[in-house]
């Protein structure tokens, strides 16, 4: 009879920051994982090494009924959701009637839309009669789980996690050639789509050059649909999609990183660039920020949608000397140091036990 402690994850697609929590917690724990996951995003086709001791099934190879059985099958003593938009998912959570914790994850930040206001109409006591807790990765995200009836102990944040230690482990090795000649480069590193603020990041960088030329330049890391936008310009860089085991060469050749979304339910890149050492720039609409971006100590906030806000904080890390960029630097390891694959596991097992 196996004594071991089962999880089960209802997992969409797959992603390297969730791999290393999924790591950290069968270092920290002896319990049995199982993961039905979704199929890999063409737009961010991620190449991944998967855990042996972890079991994978795709959702796509079940219809609801075999979904069921799978699971109870299984038996677990946990059961991780992510979010309601998957109907299978939903009822499988329906199933277990509480009789275990079963765990709502979502990641949409209360934005006071005519959705999420009839949401937490009708939507709360219908979540709160399947699941025992919700877990989210912020306090933008709290606010809406609030609303939506979970509070106290049934209300949990740090649900993302980046790689901590990968990224901290990029920082201590670039830190001496960036304390000696801090790289003159803003990053962009995700989809190349409207929703992330690129075009205005573009036009932003492209005017400074036009007003003050400076020796900084844009690097753009990603794919998207305004790949054909993408503006000609001699100190703009497009170097595509690129594999985290590949990111190496960006983290030491690139100083700044910019994220200036319209809106970001959270974005754990902002997380990622924090703890590999990178003063951010962030719109105040991208929820990660507020756990890792203090204005002024490790960067600056910008307003969405505004060409001129980014304009004026590029420039005002244009201005900025070698040591001050470092000292920023400095700080966003700091503040990358609240969430943790280790935090997320303890979480875990806090929820387990």
């Amino acid at each position: 009879m196996n004594g071991k402690k089962k999880v089960v994850f209802l997992y969409f697609e797959l992603a390297g920051y969730f791999l290393s929590c999924i790591n950290r917690f069968v270092e920290m724990s002896d319990a049995e994982i199982h993961i039905v996951k979704y199929p890999v995003n063409p737009v961010a086709p991620f190449i991944f090494t998967k855990n042996p001791k972890v079991n994978y099934y795709e959702s796509a190879e079940f219809n609801r009924e075999q979904l069921m059985k799978l699971i109870h099958d299984i038996n677990p003593d946990l059961l991780y959701v992510c979010g309601w938009s998957n109907k299978d998912y939903v009822a499988v959570a329906k199933s277990f009637n509480k009789k275990i914790p079963v765990v709502l994850t979502f990641d949409n930040p209360w934005r006071a839309t005519m959705k999420q206001h009839l949401a937490t109409l009708i939507g709360g006591f219908y979540l709160k009669s399947i699941y025992t807790h919700c877990w989210v990765p912020g306090e933008p995200n709290a606010a809406y789980a609030r609303k939506l009836g979970f509070k106290g102990n049934k209300l949990l944040q740090g649900m993302y996690s980046a790689d901590v230690n990968l990224f901290h482990q990029y920082y201590n090795e670039t830190k001496a050639i960036k304390q000696q000649s801090f790289p003159k480069r803003f990053l962009f590193a995700g989809r190349y789509t409207p929703l992330k603020g690129v075009s205005e990041l573009w036009q932003a960088f492209m005017e400074i050059q036009n007003e003050t030329p400076n020796e900084w330049e844009l690097w753009c890391l990603g794919k998207g649909e305004l790949d054909p936008q993408f503006p000609k310009h001699d100190k703009i860089k497009n170097f595509g999609f690129v594999q985290p085991a590949d990111m190496k060469y960006y983290m030491e050749n690139t100083g700044v990183f910019l994220l200036p979304a319209y809106y970001e339910h959270w974005g754990v890149a902002v997380h990622e660039f924090a703890a590999a050492g990178f003063p951010l720039i962030c719109s105040s609409t991208t929820s990660a920020a507020t756990a890792f971006l203090k204005d002024g100590y490790n960067g600056y906030m910008v307003e969405p949608y505004s060409v001129s806000s980014i304009k004026s904080a590029m420039k005002k890390i244009i201005s900025l000397s070698d040591p001050e960029l470092n000292k920023m630097a400095a700080h966003s390891v700091e503040l990358s140091e609240k969430i943790t694959p280790t935090t997320w596991s303890q979480t875990l097992l806090q929820l387990l036990n």
